[in-house]
C-alpha cells in the first residue's frame, strides 16, 4: 500500500508575524479557508486517503495536527522531541511504516507547498510511485524550471537515460547541486538539464532503509531499535535524542547510486516568502492583494496587505510592500527583501522583551 509521510515540522519564521512559534505557517490557511497542511492532504484525495498519511511534526504541534486532520490515525500523528533536520524525520516514518507494512512505498512531502494543477500532480505522483516499485530506487520529483532562480537546489538529469511510467518520461539523476548564483542559475536554464528540487521523494520502505543503512549507518543505528521497539512516545523520543541532525539530500539522495527524477509542471511553489504569497494571491488591477482585509488604496501599486484586527488598512503612494498586521505586531517590509523577515525573527529571539512577541 502507498502512504504519505507529510514533513510537518518547520518553523516557518519567514512568515512572521502571522505565523508564530505557537503556529508556524503550515498551520495557517494562507490562501483561503484550508490550511496549508490540509491542502497538503486534501491534493492526495482518491489515491491517497487521510486514514494513509502520516504527519511527522513538532511534539508541540501533534494537537494542532490532530485538531487540522481529525480522520487521521493517532499512532500516525508523531511528534518529535528536537529538531533533527529531514534525515531522521523519514527515518522514523520508516521504521513505524515498516511495522504497519514492510511492502509499503512511502510518499514524502512537505507540508507548506502550494500546488495548482492537482490532476497534474497526481499524475506525476503515481509516475513516480510506479517508478519506486519497478525499479527498487529511489525518486524524486523535479519542477521544469522557468526562471533563472537562485533559492532552490537544483536536480541534473540524464537526458540520454530514461523510460516512461504511467505515460511521464523518468530520468536517471546525475548529481544534485545547492543553491546556485545568479550566473550558475541561467547556465543551468539554459542547458535544459537541471530541474528544481521540489524536496518531495518517493520510495518503498524497504529500499530506503537499505539506503540509511548503507549512507547513514548511525541514523540506522537508532533506526534498528525503533523497528524492533513498540514505536511508542518514549521509544520515537529515545531515536531522536540519539540520531544526528542531518538533511535527506546530504544524507542519502547525494550519495545513492539509484536515483530516478519525473519532471513536473504543475504550477509548483514552496511558498518561501511574503513575496510568494503576493504572487499568489488574486489582484486587483493595480496589483495588490488584500484578501478580506478593509482597505483604503491610493496611487498604490503591488502590494500584499493582510490584516487580522479588522481595522482599516490605508496605502497613499507605495508599492511593492507588504504590510501584515496581526493582534500584537506589525510589519511592512518591500516584498523585494521579504527573505529579510528571518533577521526580525533573529532579533526577536535575542531580545528579553521582544521574545513575546515571536
Amino acid at each position: 500500500m502507498t502512504y504519505a509521510v507529510i514533513m510537518a515540522g518547520g518553523a516557518g519564521t519567514r512568515f512572521w508575524p502571522k505565523s508564530t512559534q505557537a503556529r508556524p505557517k503550515q498551520f495557517l490557511n494562507l490562501f483561503g479557508n484550508r490550511t496549508m497542511l490540509q491542502e497538503t492532504v486534501d491534493r492526495l484525495e482518491g489515491f491517497i486517503n487521510q486514514e494513509q498519511v502520516m504527519v511527522v511534526t513538532n511534539d508541540s504541534y501533534v494537537s494542532i495536527v490532530t485538531n487540522q486532520l481529525p480522520r487521521s490515525r493517532k499512532e500516525f500523528i508523531v511528534g518529535e522531541p528536537v529538531a533533527r533536520n529531514t534525515a531522521p524525520c523519514v527515518a522514523a516514518a520508516a521504521a513505524i511504516l515498516h511495522n504497519e507494512d514492510p511492502d509499503s512505498v512511502m510518499v514524502v512531502l512537505p507540508a507548506d507547498h502550494r500546488i495548482g494543477n492537482r490532476d497534474e500532480f497526481l499524475k506525476i505522483l503515481k509516475s513516480a510511485v510506479q517508478t519506486a516499485i519497478d525499479k527498487e530506487s529511489l525518486v524524486t520529483i523535479g519542477i521544469e524550471p522557468n526562471r533563472p532562480e537562485t533559492g532552490y537546489g537544483y536536480i541534473r538529469f540524464d537526458q540520454s537515460n530514461s523510460f516512461e511510467a504511467n505515460g511521464n518520461k523518468v530520468f536517471s539523476v546525475k548529481n544534485f547541486t545547492e543553491k546556485p548564483d545568479e550566473e550558475r542559475a541561467k547556465m543551468f536554464l539554459e542547458s535544459g538539464d537541471y530541474l528544481w528540487n521540489s524536496g518531495m521523494f518517493i520510495w518503498k520502505t524497504d529500499v530506503i532503509i537499505k539506503a540509511f543503512q548503507k549512507h547513514l549507518p548511525e541514523v540506522y543505528k537508532e533506526m534498528e531499535l525503533l523497528i524492533n521497539s513498540d514505536c511508542g512516545e518514549k521509544d520515537i523520543n529515545e531515536f531522536y535524542n540519539a540520531c544526528p541532525s542531518v538533511s535527506i539530500d546530504y544524507g542519502i539522495m547525494e550519495k545513492a547510486e539509484s536515483v530516478h527524477v519525473v519532471p513536473g509542471n504543475f504550477d509548483w511553489n514552496d511558498v518561501g516568502s511574503w513575496t510568494a504569497v503576493h504572487e499568489l494571491s488574486s489582484k486587483d488591477e493595480s496589483g495588490n492583494a488584500t484578501g478580506e482585509s478593509i482597505v483604503s488604496i491610493q496611487d498604490s501599486s503591488s502590494n500584499l496587505i493582510h490584516s487580522e484586527s479588522g481595522k482599516i488598512v490605508a496605502l497613499v503612494g507605495v508599492d511593492n510592500l507588504a504590510v501584515v498586521e496581526t493582534d500584537d505586531a506589525i510589519l511592512v517590509v518591500n516584498l523585494e527583501r521579504a527573505q529579510g523577515v528571518k533577521q526580525v525573527v533573529e532579533d526577536l529571539k535575542s531580545n528579553k522583551e521582544k521574545k513575546k512577541y515571536l
